[in-house]
């Protein structure tokens, strides 16, 4: 049964979908959009959001706590804090937004989505 069971577990143990996420989440934060399965997508997005709250008040504690869930990613975690943080200073929630794509992964034939930063300043 799935009682109280808010996440899926990609049938991973605990650390490696914790990296997965975190992997995910600083690839998400480098790029401003990444393309993966619809299921990763839609677990990241909470993650994502968390982080990006946290990474608005500008604290010493929130630096601290941003640090050990992103596992120590320097440079994603300077990021968040010196570029996303003033860019999302007047939004409260809704940082992230995800793309359905009608193609399907060849391999296992997993649905695709596009999961990016809202306002996200993209090169073109």
């Amino acid at each position: 049964m799935r009682h109280r069971v808010k996440t899926k577990s990609f049938h991973r143990p605990k650390e490696q979908r914790e990296h997965l996420f975190v992997n995910l989440a600083c690839a998400l934060i480098e790029n401003g959009r990444i393309q993966t399965t619809e299921a990763k997508a839609k677990a990241l997005r909470p993650f994502i959001e968390k982080l990006i709250t946290l990474a608005k008040k500008q604290t010493v504690h929130s630096r601290r706590l941003i640090n050990s869930r992103l596992k120590h990613h320097k440079s994603a975690a300077d990021k968040l804090f010196k570029e996303l943080a003033p860019l999302y200073e007047n939004r409260n929630g809704g940082y992230t937004r995800i793309y359905k794509l009608d193609k399907r992964r060849r391999g296992d034939d997993a649905e695709l989505a596009i999961i990016e930063l809202v306002d996200y300043p993209f090169e073109d």
